[in-house]
């Protein structure tokens, strides 16, 4: 995709801009195209467990890509993300030839008051009755989740006065769309002196769409995800006085000049099953291309 790794919006509250003259073209949005097929994907799936064999790894978020071209203006498909339920970090951002919604339920890190906050997602299943109990009770979802809950800790802690990281919510059952998702709340107290670039350095890009330890899998995915993740599993928020608030850019598309794009998939451990796997990644990606589609 054609986006920019980095952009940087510094606002005022001067007047707003006028409205562009004459009704907006139809939107249409075509058909998905998929970067892998669903036998790509759950290969991939069995190199990431061959690599935890090997002690290589113990976990690795594999990530796929679609991308749909599109004809009229994007941005009002794209709000429509930040409607979705459960989205706390819904909204657009928008730059020449390019703009990105988002309907990401994580904070990747929030600063206030002195305090570091992640809450890493890890664990998801249908939003019923049946699917939160067999959330609650999958003993290879926990595993997942926890590894990953270490990994936030030993990030924060890079960064945070020494003794002061804990977890004060694990594995808590949220609701995104029609699908639960495990969620831990990590936080510790800010070391002196910490700036900008330090915490992002420590935090990006976020353990839970990586994977453990962090380097290893970013080799993985590296070498396996058919497209670069662009937008997706990045960072999304606003840096203010006294206070960050960053969300983490899973269930995010972005369009450009001529297509629009959406990224979806998990982390995958030893007991991980391909062809689960594979679903998971479709049920994660149906809602925001539903939405971008009017439906």
């Amino acid at each position: 995709p054609a986006l920019p790794d980095l952009a940087v919006v510094v606002y005022d509250h001067g007047a707003a801009p006028a409205a562009p003259p004459g009704p907006p073209a139809p939107w249409w949005l075509g058909e998905w195209t998929e970067s892998w097929t669903p036998r790509q994907h759950a290969d991939a799936v069995d190199a990431v467990r061959a690599a935890i064999g090997r002690g290589d790894v113990y976990q690795t978020n594999l990530v796929g890509h679609a991308a749909a071209r599109y004809t009229g203006d994007p941005l009002p498909a794209l709000s429509r993300l930040g409607a979705l339920p459960g989205a706390r970090y819904g909204g657009v951002l928008t730059g020449d030839g390019w703009a990105i919604g988002c309907a990401s339920p994580e904070t990747l890190v929030e600063v206030t008051g002195g305090q570091l906050t992640t809450r890493p997602i890890k664990g998801t299943r249908p939003a019923t009755a049946v699917g939160r109990a067999e959330l609650l009770a999958s003993a290879k979802e926990r595993a997942e989740h926890i590894m990953i809950v270490d990994l936030e800790r030993n990030d924060l802690a890079r960064i945070a006065r020494t003794g002061t990281v804990r977890v004060d919510d694990l594995f808590a059952v949220r609701r995104w769309c029609d699908l639960w998702q495990a969620e831990s709340t990590v936080r510790a107290t800010i070391a002196d002196g910490l700036g900008l670039a330090d915490l992002l350095r420590a935090t990006c890009p976020g353990g839970s769409v990586t994977g453990a330890p962090k380097l290893a899998a970013l080799t993985q995915i590296d070498a396996l995800e058919p497209v670069g993740r662009g937008a997706s599993m990045g960072a999304l928020g606003w840096v203010a006085p006294g206070r960050i608030d960053l969300g983490l850019t899973i269930r995010t598309a972005a369009a450009d000049g001529e297509r629009m794009h959406t990224w979806a998939g998990g982390g995958i451990t030893w007991d991980s099953d391909p062809t689960a796997e594979v679903a998971e990644a479709a049920a994660k990606t149906a809602p925001i291309r539903a939405t971008l589609a009017g439906r």
